[in-house]
């Protein structure tokens, strides 16, 4: 069986960029790809092919057939040749530029298996305003919010503050931040913007094995982020309060149900409220790709995740055996309170 892993930043997605790589994109980036990396090689018979950025010589795939990127040509000549050579496709990559839509189209053009979401589910989701329109007309609970046009100097005066602003098509919390009032006034932006309310509780995420007729839930975690008012992602931990983990999941199914059908893996970031109904709960977006918190629960669980996502994409449905320890994990990768 051969899997060709790409992940964007890692894999040449600004090889032509002469500054240097944003750091927690790379991070975060090779913490994924690293991991699935070894989960895909650990499954017998596997043959796991990669691309990697020139400038990151240092950055070792054990057991992987590495494909160095010398330019943007060079690497969507690649996606197209080994995407159409695989048996099994997994791309990950930002939504913001249409770099994962396009990425999975290249992917798609020699007919090879990709394991994500249709074109519909990634548009509709990787646009923040037209998801939180599909959750709302279903009734589920996402901060309100008003668009704001590219480059706007001023903030809207009309909007309840403190409010977030973020990027209509982002990823990692890019250019994402908490603003106090209307006088406040952020950096420029040459895309749409998303001014939405503040929403305060736990941030957490539940991931999905989706398959042609079904949903496997993944054990949800919390998110640790930066207090700083940018939202930077730290890394996260396993939600073991019975009563906060059944809220999560209830919510993201719900946020699913919403949505067009999904195939492969997908994360849904949330925030659970202080009452203990729900009812203070909301969907903050949905990420149609694999998440960091995949980091955390490989080491979670007792299966090979990677092994999993397969099974469910194929249509089996498995359900990963996770282990009962607490644990927590850096946007890196690092794994701070190991299971036994």
């Amino acid at each position: 069986m051969h899997i060709f892993l790409y992940e964007w930043i890692t894999g040449g997605g600004l090889v032509e960029e002469p500054s240097p790589l944003p750091a927690s994109l790379l991070a975060e980036g090779t913490a994924m790809l690293t991991a699935l990396a070894s989960d895909f090689s650990r499954i017998a018979g596997a043959k796991v092919t990669v691309l990697r950025d020139m400038r990151l010589d240092d950055l070792a795939l054990p057991g992987c057939e590495v494909v160095e990127i010398h330019s943007s040509t060079h690497r969507q000549d690649e996606i197209e040749r080994l995407a159409a050579e695989a048996d099994h496709t997994l791309i990950i990559a930002p939504e913001f530029d249409e770099i994962l839509t396009e990425t999975l189209r290249h992917a798609r053009r020699g007919g090879g298996e990709v394991l994500a979401s249709s074109h519909e589910f990634v548009t509709l989701t990787g646009n923040k305003d037209q998801a939180a329109a599909r959750l709302a007309a279903a009734d589920v609970p996402s901060p309100r919010a008003v668009s704001l046009a590219a480059d706007v100097e001023k903030l809207p005066a009309d909007v309840a503050y403190p409010a977030v602003l973020k990027p209509v098509c982002g990823a990692g919390s890019q250019h994402t931040l908490l603003v106090a009032s209307s006088q406040d006034e952020p950096p420029p932006y040459p895309w749409p913007r998303r001014l939405e309310q503040y929403c305060p509780g736990i941030a957490a995420s539940v991931a999905m094995l989706c398959g042609p007729t079904h949903r496997t839930h993944l054990q949800p975690c919390r998110q640790h982020l930066s207090n700083d008012g940018r939202f930077t992602y730290l890394g996260g931990a396993l939600l073991r309060e019975p009563a906060l983990a059944s809220r999560a999941n209830a919510l993201a199914g719900r946020a699913m149900d919403a949505l067009p059908p999904a195939l492969g893996y997908v994360g849904i970031d949330l925030v659970l409220g202080k009452a203990g109904d729900g009812s203070e709960d909301f969907v903050i977006e949905v990420n149609p790709r694999v998440t960091t918190s995949y980091v955390g629960l490989r080491a979670a669980t007792k299966d090979n995740l990677a092994r999993a996502l397969l099974d469910n994409f194929s249509g089996h449905a498995v359900s990963p055996e996770f282990k009962t320890d607490p644990l927590e994990f850096s946007a890196d990768g690092t794994i701070l309170q190991p299971v036994s």
